[in-house]
């Protein structure tokens, strides 16, 4: 299944963001850039309103984005906080087999600079990603599997 298919099954959100003239899609006769920028804009806004619940807790990957997801993030950081809500206390990692200037200002550092962490993973995707998602989904059924608070307290005979 694709991650479109994935995410429309369960009813997760997923913007796109279009870099007019970067596709072969926008040199096709029919091709509209008044409904592009459109589709765009409300995906940027909805994007906006997804980054204020990082606040938090929250976390953001970028997986190989060197450039245009690294500046509508940072941008929609700064939409969020301009408008006077809290984006602290999350977590940013960038996955990428070579760290690019954008990536690490943009969605490591600027963003998590008062407050988060930031992980930059290098490495090809074909291992990074599965291994990521191995990770969280192993991480989610050990959790799953312990009463709550488990984790937090240890006895010391443990």
């Amino acid at each position: 299944m694709s991650v479109l298919a994935g995410a429309y099954s369960r009813k997760i959100p997923v913007t796109v963001h279009v870099a007019l003239g970067t596709d072969i899609i926008h040199a096709h006769p029919q091709a509209s850039g008044q409904n592009l920028g459109k589709v765009s804009y409300h995906d940027f806004r909805l994007f906006c309103s997804m980054a204020g619940e990082l606040d938090g807790g929250g976390v953001f990957l970028n997986i190989g984005s060197a450039v245009i997801l690294p500046e509508v993030f940072l941008k929609a950081v700064s939409v969020v906080r301009n408008l006077g809500n809290r984006l602290e206390e999350f977590t940013t990692a960038n996955l990428d087999f070579i760290q690019h200037y954008r990536p690490t200002q943009n969605v490591l550092k600027r963003p998590t600079q008062n407050s988060g962490q930031a992980i930059a993973l290098t490495g090809h995707h074909e291992i990074m990603v599965p291994l990521l998602a191995a990770a969280l989904k192993a991480s989610l059924e050990a959790s799953d599997d312990r009463p709550r608070g488990s984790r937090l307290k240890r006895s010391s005979n443990q």
